[in-house]
């Protein structure tokens, strides 16, 4: 009689999704977490620090991250001249972005399917709950810093007051405000605050993008 040998068989989980690995090429993701503290995030030079760090967790550290944020007055830096020149690849390495002109076209692929974090995860939504779309960005849909009147910046990025406001996108291109369709520049948040930002569906996330080593 024959004998039977055993196989062992490895399965995923009913309902479990894949687990799939990063691509070497990422150099662009959306942050699976803010500061905490609404959209103070210690300036730039913080918000930059929060980028590298989430890069480092995930074996991306070698980069330098920078994160997508402008700031206004003598100082103040437009959010696409931080970021390098391209291209720009995410976590499952589709190139969402030839270069900074593609970025700020309708012809990148930046999109709910395409901005994820820098574990591979997507973010919620418009329909989601809770709904997160809102990304902080302090920019118009150019990459520029506003040069309205009033606060687009939380104060530089320094403020978690209900008092403040900044601009933020729409990472799935839906939604409502100016321009709904925008990853970058779709309307102003209600505050500063964790909460405000919360009421206006966000969470204090960002975009990063990583401009060489």
């Amino acid at each position: 009689m024959r004998k039977l040998v055993p196989i062992l068989v490895m399965t995923l989980a009913a309902g479990a999704q894949a687990v799939h690995a990063q691509s070497a090429q990422m150099n662009f993701f959306l942050t699976s977490a803010g500061s905490g503290d609404g959209a103070n995030l210690g300036g730039l030079q913080g918000a930059d620090q929060i980028c590298q760090d989430r890069a480092y967790a995930v074996g991306a550290g070698d980069l330098i991250w920078r994160a997508y944020l402008s700031t206004t007055g003598e100082s103040g830096e437009n959010a696409r001249d931080r970021i390098g020149d391209g291209p720009w690849y995410n976590f499952a390495g589709t190139m969402v972005a030839r270069d900074v002109d593609d970025l700020h076209s309708e012809n990148n692929l930046l999109g709910k399917e395409n901005s994820l974090t820098e574990r591979g995860e997507p973010v919620n939504g418009r329909g989601d709950s809770p709904n997160m779309h809102d990304i902080i960005t302090g920019s118009t849909m150019d990459g520029m810093a506003s040069d309205a009147d009033g606060d687009s910046t939380c104060e530089n990025w320094t403020s978690n007051s209900g008092d403040g406001s900044a601009l933020v996108g729409h990472h799935d291109r839906v939604g409502g405000g100016q321009n709904p369709t925008s990853w970058n520049s779709a309307h102003a948040s209600r505050g500063c605050g964790q909460e405000d930002l919360q009421g206006t569906g966000g969470n204090g996330f960002f975009y990063c993008f990583g401009i060489g080593s």
